[in-house]
């Protein structure tokens, strides 16, 4: 069992509040009536262990949560083959690089591509 709690009644969601797919991702599942249990990865801070867990549910390495994308990661590092622990300090000081939304519902986890998305959870 991980350290990560979920329920089939409610859906765990991990994004970051300056995210727009986020922002629009909660707005529509609230306006489905969806019980939502919200984490904000810029306000909570993820323990090692608990990026390893979310990584794996998605049947990702840690390093492909990483979001080489975003403008943070673009402007501040440049590409680095690290070792899984490297990684998770990487996402732990820098959260807003992590690949997100990220949904939860008993067994079942995905990252959330379009708002839609969440009622597919």
């Amino acid at each position: 069992m991980g350290e990560i709690a979920t329920s089939k009644r409610q859906i765990t969601l991990f994004y970051s509040s300056e995210s727009v797919i986020a922002k629009q991702t909660l707005a529509y599942a609230k306006s489905k009536g969806l019980p939502i249990q919200e984490i904000d990865l810029l306000r909570e801070k993820l323990t090692g262990t608990q990026i390893v867990e979310l990584a794996e549910r998605l049947e990702m390495k840690v390093e492909d949560l990483i979001n080489q994308e975003h403008p943070s990661y673009a402007s501040n590092f440049e590409p680095h083959n690290f070792s899984t622990d490297g990684w998770i300090k990487m996402i732990r000081n820098n959260p807003e690089i992590m690949k997100q939304p990220i949904a939860l519902r008993g067994d079942r986890t995905i990252l959330v591509e379009t708002p839609t998305d969440i009622i597919k959870i």
